[in-house]
C-alpha cells in the first residue's frame, strides 16, 4: 500500500477541525432552539471523539446514552464508554437493551442480521425519546469511511439531527482523538457496531481501513479511476471493485425517502 497517500489523507490541521465542529453543533443548538445535544456512547473511537468534543464548549447541555445489549456487547466496551464518561464529564445514562430485544424477539421470525441491526434502531429510538423529551438534537457518529460504503443501520445508527464527523475518513477520525486527548486503547481497538457476538467491521468489510480510506480518497475526492486507483495506492483491483460496489449498492441509505418525478 502507498503511504504516501495515507500521509495525504492524514495531514490536516486537527486543531482547526475541532473548532470547526464545535461551532458546528453550538451553533445549529442555537439556531434549532434546542436545549442540547444527546449521543449514544459505545465505547468506540467516533462516539469517543463526539462526547470529546462536546465536553469542550457544551458540557453541561450534553447527555450520552450508553446502551449495551448484555446478552452479546463485550462487557469491556462498556466498562470503556463509562470511562469515557468519568474522563469528559458529562451527563449519562446506561441502559441494557437486552430484554427490549429480547421482547421483540418473542413476536418475530429468527434472523440474525435482521436481529442484529434491530439492536441499531432500538438504540435510535430511545436516543430520539430522550431528544423529544429534553428538546435535544441527536449528533450521529458516523464517519466518512462507513458512510461512503453504508456501514451503518438505515433508521438505527444512521439516524441523527446532525452528523458532525462524517467529514473525516476513519484515519483521520483517530488522528482527531488523538489531539483531542482521548485514551490509546479506545484509538487502537477495532472498530465494531457490536450487532452480534464477536462482531468486528474489518472481518466482515474483508479489508482494512487504511485499504478503504486510501481507495476512497482516490476515487471520490481526487476523482481518479479504478485502474489509476489501482496503480497508486497498489491495492489489489479487486478490493478497489468491493469497495465502489458498496458505495453503489448503499446509495438508498444515504438519502431520504426517494419520490418519483412528476411530469
Amino acid at each position: 500500500m502507498n503511504q504516501e497517500i495515507i500521509a495525504e489523507i492524514t495531514n490536516q490541521d486537527y486543531s482547526l477541525l475541532t473548532e470547526t465542529f464545535e461551532n458546528f453543533i453550538s451553533d445549529q443548538v442555537e439556531k434549532n432552539h434546542a436545549k442540547g445535544v444527546i449521543l449514544g456512547l459505545s465505547g468506540g473511537i467516533d462516539s469517543a471523539v463526539l462526547a470529546y468534543i462536546c465536553k469542550r464548549r457544551l458540557k453541561e447541555k450534553t447527555l450520552a446514552l450508553i446502551m449495551p445489549d448484555t446478552g452479546i456487547t463485550p462487557k469491556t466496551e462498556t466498562e470503556d464508554a463509562l470511562k469515557m464518561i468519568a474522563l469528559t464529564g458529562i451527563e449519562y445514562k446506561l441502559i441494557d437493551i437486552k430484554s427490549i430485544v429480547n421482547e421483540y424477539a418473542m413476536y418475530l421470525e429468527p434472523n440474525e442480521l435482521a436481529r442484529g441491526n434491530l439492536r441499531a434502531r432500538i438504540r435510535a429510538n430511545i436516543l430520539y425519546y430522550y431528544a423529544n423529551a429534553k428538546n435535544y438534537l441527536v449528533l450521529g457518529s458516523s464517519d466518512k469511511s462507513e458512510y461512503m460504503i453504508g456501514y451503518f443501520t438505515k433508521f438505527g445508527d444512521g439516524a441523527a439531527d446532525l452528523t458532525p464527523i462524517v467529514s473525516l475518513y476513519k484515519l483521520q477520525v483517530r488522528k482527531i482523538a488523538k489531539h483531542l486527548g482521548v485514551p490509546k486503547n479506545i484509538i487502537s481497538k477495532k472498530s465494531s457496531p457490536h450487532l452480534w457476538k464477536d462482531h468486528e467491521a474489518e472481518d466482515e468489510l474483508g479489508t482494512t481501513y487504511e485499504e478503504i480510506d486510501s481507495i476512497l480518497y482516490c476515487l471520490f475526492d481526487k476523482k481518479m479511476s479504478i485502474e489509476d486507483t489501482e496503480k497508486l495506492t497498489q491495492i489489489e483491483k479487486a478490493t478497489i471493485e468491493k469497495i465502489l460496489t458498496l458505495n453503489k449498492k448503499s446509495e438508498h441509505k444515504r438519502l431520504q425517502g426517494q419520490k418519483p418525478n412528476r411530469t
